[in-house]
């Protein structure tokens, strides 16, 4: 049965397959703001060694601590993976506090993403589910998710663990959901 877990260097193999889906997909240009984005155009040419990748691995669980510097606009933030035995099917971050201005009313608290050969299986559902006690022992009595407007399956999984409706900012919906 899968689980979130920290990141970790057990699943070396299967997360740079998971990379290479999301890039068959048009992950990692220069548009793609999304962490999976970032990662890629960061750690690209890097991770595929153990080395290269346990850095990384040690970078992103870096990301939690209130004194790791990151750029502006950034928050410390808890990430963890979706993991089944050593296959990485997905990722999840709890951003600790919103992002300040706009940035973080745009993408609120938490986002994930799953492995397009892991989709359509109810993982982000799943992985939403299990990180809620989780946002909660960080602090966080509620959170902000948001979702594109068109982008159905991710509004489901929303509305699957709670999600009530805020509003509409943009292309974006925001939904508030209570963490206990």
């Amino acid at each position: 049965m899968p689980a979130l877990i920290p990141p970790t260097v057990d699943v070396h193999a299967s997360f740079l397959r998971a990379i290479e889906e999301h890039r068959a997909e048009g992950r990692g240009l220069p548009a793609d703001q999304t962490n999976i984005g970032m990662y890629i155009r960061t750690y690209d040419g890097i991770w595929e060694s153990l080395e290269g990748f346990s850095r990384f691995v040690a970078d992103v669980r870096a990301q939690e601590r209130e004194d790791t510097p990151r750029p502006p606009g950034f928050v410390p933030t808890t990430s963890l993976w979706w993991v089944e035995g050593d296959e990485y099917l997905g990722r999840l971050g709890i951003r600790h506090r919103l992002a300040p201005g706009q940035i973080g009313e745009r993408n609120g608290h938490i986002g994930y993403d799953v492995r397009p050969s892991a989709r359509r299986r109810g993982h982000a559902a799943a992985m939403l589910a299990a990180a809620l006690p989780i946002a909660g022992s960080l602090g966080l009595p509620q959170v902000l998710i948001t979702c594109d407007h068109d982008n159905e399956a991710s509004r489901r999984t929303i509305e699957r663990n709670g999600g009530v409706l805020h509003d509409r900012l943009d292309e974006k919906l925001r939904y508030w959901l209570p963490t206990a």
